[in-house]
C-alpha cells in the first residue's frame, strides 16, 4: 500500500485553477446576467463562450444588433489573452471587428485565441460561429495589463477559494 496521498480527481491546480477562476469572474459580471451565455477555457490562450441570441437582441430589421457581436467577440478575445496573465485584469485598448452574416435566434459560439504578446500588451482574435457552423463575425483586439489585481475581484477570488 502506498503512503503517497493523491489529490482527489476534482482538485484543480496551477494554470487550470486560474482558468476556472476566470470562468467565475465571467459568471459574476453583472453585464453577463443580461445574456444567456457561459464561458469555458479549454487551455492556455483559448476561450469559448456559448450564448443564445433571442429577439430581445434584435435591431429594428429583425436580426441581432452589432452590440451582441462586439460583446461576445471582445469577451472571447479578452479571456483568451487573460489566460496568460495571472495577476492582473486586462483592459481592451482597441478592437476591430468584421460582421459577415446576420444572425437571428439560436446558439452562437465565440471562440477566442491569443495571438501574441505576454508582457504589457497582448493581442488576441476571436470569431463567432452560428448554429449552422458558419462564421458570422471575426475580431482582433489589443489588451493591456491594468492595475487591478485579479485576486481582488470578487468573482475571481470566490472561484479560487471554492476550488482550494
Amino acid at each position: 500500500m502506498s503512503s503517497i496521498a493523491t489529490p482527489p480527481d476534482h482538485a484543480v491546480t496551477g494554470a487550470a485553477l486560474h482558468w476556472r477562476a476566470l470562468e467565475g469572474l465571467y459568471a459574476s459580471a453583472p453585464v453577463n446576467h443580461l445574456f444567456a451565455s457561459a464561458l469555458s477555457i479549454p487551455g492556455e490562450g483559448r476561450s469559448r463562450i456559448t450564448f443564445t441570441v433571442t429577439p430581445a437582441h434584435y435591431h429594428a430589421a429583425g436580426a441581432a444588433h452589432g452590440t451582441i457581436y462586439f460583446k461576445m467577440l471582445d469577451d472571447a478575445a479578452f479571456y483568451a489573452a487573460n489566460t496568460l496573465v495571472t495577476d492582473r485584469f486586462l483592459l481592451t485598448t482597441a478592437f476591430n471587428l468584421h460582421l459577415t452574416k446576420p444572425v437571428r435566434e439560436g446558439e452562437v459560439v465565440a471562440e477566442g485565441r491569443w495571438v501574441s504578446g505576454r508582457r504589457r500588451v497582448l493581442v488576441a482574435e476571436s470569431r463567432l460561429i452560428d448554429a449552422e457552423g458558419d462564421e458570422i463575425a471575426r475580431g482582433t483586439g489589443t489588451f493591456m495589463r491594468s492595475r487591478i489585481p485579479l485576486a481582488g475581484l470578487d468573482g475571481y477570488a470566490r472561484a479560487l477559494t471554492a476550488r482550494s
